[in-house]
């Protein structure tokens, strides 16, 4: 931003701005004089006049204090003049004017309902034209760049309502974590743009996405937790923090607003909840330190409005040697008492957004939005009971169960929500989920029901109008900020990625890689029928029965257009029903598949397995035009481990080092290593989710903080209990650890030294025993990590081995984030991965050198692996890379989201690289060989599909047939 040029800001760079803005601030403040002077006028009173038979005299001072006292009663909005603007106060000198044509425009007018084909000119950081025919350009436009966008998809730029990108440092450094303050449960004084750093990786990734704005927040820890600020994404010439403010609410670098026009809004963080019982309090104790805050603030208030209302009316005598009442630390709350400070809340349950909302109204203070919020979809009235409007609403898609509050989430919370008529924002909370992937939450929130104009809206128009910025950004109309995005494909299709993001008017994008779209994704996909599942949800309160229904007779599938199975000895992956070259089936020649006690019976375009419907025990399911696929495996969360991850007493807890030397003496010297299988739990929401979701097989290690977890278990999501049919597929599947820089525990080297040492060497007890079988190449090793530094190391390792042993190592590395750097030497090894998250990110610095996939470069981290002939196997995106102890844990909600997955991995992969069959082996043979899992394809999972299929935003489970389990089990 460039503030000098901005008549919002009291900034000026040269004598005749200086004069004018002088000028105008004049003219301002004798307004002001004048509206005092008339309440004066109208009371009978005067400047010079008398009271009580005194003679009053002028302070040297009145007129700042009568601006002063006459701007408490300014609302905040935009400058008189900001609609006659002819250029952005955020304009970049030397940013030349981009005309775009031919593009497909969602403005986000009309409720989002305003659609169509037309052109866009981007002159002085503004859209200075929009046109539904050919804009003709008028004279003096000679040096105008002209981007042909042929249909394609132009969007107002992302914005993100809740996110700690530069606050919370990524990669995640402790010199620049700044996101939480410990100094107490009330802090409304400290504001974030004092921890804002400009040197974080986020930013770029970020605007891969369509990020062009977001609202930085502090972080939950604290009941009041201090003033937000608005950025814009963009690096800055002057590349400061406050070169990338948005209308900032206060004064910078010694120059204040102007008092004279309309203040900008603030944002004030609040926490409700678990977070703040980080400093030992009850819920009882948090919300009276709320309540003994804001009555602090309205004594500040109360006092302000007696000083203001005595020199208005010109009672000088009442008011001499006094100050205006001020109070740097609690001035912001005086702020939203004045509603000049927009409230911005986390909170989760209905009792804390019951308490919320009565605290609004004892201090009659409007609250802009509930984040995360997961209960609010059950309390809709509540929320319009708050004081004055009622609340937005900021959700994630499906990121829940993580904390007890957070149990009762529901997927279909956001078409609710819309429904009751409340505004729906999507929002990422970075990097829980990372901003870039916030076009993808929308798109989720789309699948489960948020009409497709809303959904778009939830993350574009919707936010602006929230921060009260809806007069500049969130749309594209003749005035707004030049802040636009041009997508490959409809911005709810899968894989949506931006082909150029311009931040005002400034190309962002230099050198964008493109991975062409199919032809269908110009279109957003059409959301499967959810309703009986939207309404158990409200009518079991966030928790609605999810256990299939079990069918042993015949069930027939009809109207099924693909039929992927492991077809081959070896499981390769085929669609029985693919046509043939003349063409796509027709309807006629759609198939149908016969299933019985878990096992196909039958499986044949056209009518070939019509005799079955006769049967008077056959349940029929009609597909329209559906799939049956292969069920999904899951590795990469603690699926079946814990209920609720940040609850001990719902999961089994974590294993002990075995480098550590307070190793309990019941496991002797050589100690013990866990069993995921010892504590394993069935029935838990997640993997009932997940199963419901198409997968069919999870792979669980052991919970951990330190390097060794232990042996996973194999087991199927939708099993009952341990002893139910099919439940567990394999006790024991492979010895997982973990190899991080700044890990819990000794040295890199040193856990090195010790698998070196538990390969090699005679080791007694389990950790011997174990290691033992990998060293003979019976078990595999699993190591989760991120650098390419640690890979490097584990290559040479397994070479040193094997050389020593004679056995072949059986490695796989997982998450891998840099395994693009030795591809060749992983596969010369031997050595697969298993890749999570999809698009790579840099959460740690042992991800700093990852490959993000286009835009920004050629290869997805998957693409570049499988160009490189390696076995590749995807897991669940979660919240973090999976390279350090620990993160696994907190992606067992993402188990339900592998299908999507998997179809971004091929997306992204680019035409050619990875077609569905692939994508499906991602997520199913590849991960099971990759853990030494090879099974029998006749044994194999099978998912149905209405409407689409497993990787795309249009197919529903409505049932798996599981010959393990001798059954289908259905959802419908």
């Amino acid at each position: 931003m460039d503030p000098k040029r901005s008549s919002y800001l009291a900034y000026a760079d040269d004598g005749v701005s200086t004069c004018r803005r002088r000028t105008n601030a004049f003219r301002r403040l004798a307004v002001l004089l004048c509206l005092a002077a008339s309440s004066a006028a109208y009371l009978g009173l005067s400047f010079y006049g008398t009271l009580n038979n005194r003679t009053e005299t002028l302070p040297l001072d009145a007129p700042a204090i009568l601006a002063q006292c006459a701007s408490l009663q300014l609302q905040p909005g935009p400058p008189p003049d900001f609609y006659s603007r002819k250029q952005s106060d955020r304009f970049q000198p030397g940013t030349g004017p981009v005309l775009i044509r031919n593009a497909t425009i969602w403005s986000g007018l009309s409720g989002g309902s305003d659609v169509f084909r037309g052109d866009v000119f981007l002159e002085n950081g503004l859209i200075q034209g929009v046109s539904h025919t050919r804009y003709e350009l008028g004279e003096g436009h000679s040096n105008v760049t002209i981007l042909e966008a042929n249909g394609v998809w132009l969007t107002p730029g992302v914005i993100d309502l809740h996110s700690h990108i530069g606050s919370g440092s990524s990669p995640k450094l402790q010199g620049a974590d700044d996101d939480n303050s410990w100094k107490g449960p009330i802090v409304p004084w400290l504001r974030v743009v004092d921890a804002l750093n400009t040197h974080d990786e986020s930013y770029r990734h970020n605007v891969a996405g369509g990020v062009t704005t977001s609202l930085v927040l502090p972080g939950s820890l604290n009941a009041i937790g201090g003033q937000g600020i608005v950025i814009k994404l963009r690096p800055t010439q002057e590349r400061s923090p406050t070169s990338m403010l948005l209308e900032p609410p206060f004064g910078l670098n010694g120059s204040q607003p102007d008092p004279g026009v309309p203040p900008r809004w603030g944002h004030m963080k609040h926490a409700c909840g678990e977070n703040p019982r980080n400093y030992q309090d009850t819920r009882m104790d948090t919300v009276w330190a709320v309540r003994e805050a804001y009555a602090t603030a309205r004594t500040i208030k109360n006092a302000q409005d007696d000083y203001c209302s005595k020199a208005l009316a010109g009672d000088w005598s009442a008011i001499k040697d006094q100050k205006f009442p001020e109070n740097l630390q609690w001035q912001p709350l005086v702020d939203i008492l004045r509603g000049r400070t927009k409230v911005q809340t986390h909170c989760y349950e209905a009792l804390d957004l019951d308490n919320f909302v009565r605290i609004s109204n004892e201090f009659q203070f409007p609250v802009a939005a509930f984040h995360h919020a997961h209960e609010t979809y059950l309390v809709p009235k509540v929320l319009k009971r708050a004081y004055k409007n009622v609340p937005a609403v900021a959700l994630f898609s499906t990121f829940a169960r993580y904390k007890r509050e957070a149990y009762r989430h529901s997927e279909f919370a956001p078409k609710i929500l819309a429904d009751e008529g409340i505004d729906v924002v999507m929002k990422s909370d970075h990097s829980a989920i990372v901003s870039r992937n916030l076009i993808h939450e929308a798109a989720i929130a789309h699948f489960y029901g948020l009409p497709e104009s809303l959904a778009l809206a939830s993350v574009i128009s919707t936010p602006a109008k929230i921060l009260g910025l809806d007069h500049r950004i969130g749309f594209i109309k003749k005035g707004y900020d030049a802040d636009v995005v041009l997508w490959d494909s409809h911005p709810l299709s899968l894989g949506a990625t931006p082909t150029q993001v311009f931040i005002d008017g400034i190309q962002q994008l230099a050198h964008p890689h493109l991975a062409p779209k199919p032809a269908a994704h110009q279109y957003a996909p059409s959301s499967p029928d959810f309703s009986r599942e939207t309404a158990e949800a409200l009518e079991y309160e966030g928790l609605p029965p999810l256990e299939p229904k079990k069918h042993t007779g015949v069930v027939v599938f009809t109207n099924v257009s693909n039929y992927w199975t492991r077809a081959g000895a070896d499981g390769t992956i085929s669609d029985l029903f693919k046509p043939d070259a003349s063409g796509a089936a027709q309807p006629e020649r759609q198939g149908m598949v016969v299933a019985s006690q878990g096992r196909v019976l039958c499986a044949e375009r056209g009518n070939a397995c019509a005799s079955f419907l006769s049967s008077p025990e056959a349940t029929t399911i009609d597909l329209q035009g559906g799939a049956i696929q292969p069920g999904l495996t899951t590795y990469g969360s603690s699926l079946g481990l814990a209920d609720i991850a940040m609850e001990p007493s719902t999961g089994d807890g974590l294993v002990v080092d075995p480098l550590d030397p307070n190793q309990p003496p019941i496991f002797g010297p050589a100690g013990y290593i866990a069993r995921a299988v010892d504590g394993l739990q069935f029935g838990t929401r997640n993997a009932l989710l997940a199963y419901r979701s198409g997968v069919t097989l999870s792979v669980s290690a052991p919970s951990h903080t330190t390097w060794l977890s232990g042996l996973s278990v194999a087991f199927t999501p939708g099993a009952s209990h341990r002893f139910a049919r099919g439940a567990l597929v394999r006790d024991v599947v492979a010895v997982h650890v973990t190899i991080g820089h700044g890990d819990p525990g000794p040295s890199v080297s040193t856990k090195i030294a010790a698998l070196r040492r538990l390969l090699t060497e005679r080791v007694e007890g389990d950790l011997g025993v174990w290691f033992g079988k990998v060293a003979k190449g019976e078990i595999p090793l699993v190591v989760n990590l991120g650098s390419a530094d640690v890979i490097a190391t584990l290559i040479a390792l397994k070479k040193e081995v094997e050389e020593k042993t004679g056995s072949a190592i059986k490695l796989t590395v997982a998450s891998a984030s840099e395994a693009h750097l030795v591809a060749d030497q992983l596969a010369e090894a031997g050595v697969g991965v298993i890749v999570n998250p999809v698009r790579s990110f840099p959460y740690t610095w042992d991800e700093l050198r990852v490959l993000p996939g286009p835009p920004l470069s050629a290869d997805s981290l998957i693409g570049h692996l499988i160009k490189h002939n390696m076995t590749v196997g995807l897991g669940p995106r979660g919240i973090s890379a999976h390279s350090h102890p620990g993160q696994t844990d907190m992606a067992a909600w993402s188990a339900r989201n592998l299908r999507f997955d998997a179809g971004q991995a091929a997306l992204d992969a680019g035409p050619g690289v990875l077609d569905k069959e692939g994508a499906f082996a991602l997520v199913s043979t590849n991960v099971e060989r990759l853990l030494g899992m090879d099974r029998d394809p006749k044994e194999q999972d099978l998912v149905a599909t209405v409407g689409g299929d497993l990787l795309d935003f249009e197919g529903k489970v409505v049932a798996v047939i599981s010959p393990r389990q001798e059954a289908v089990d259905i959802f419908v």
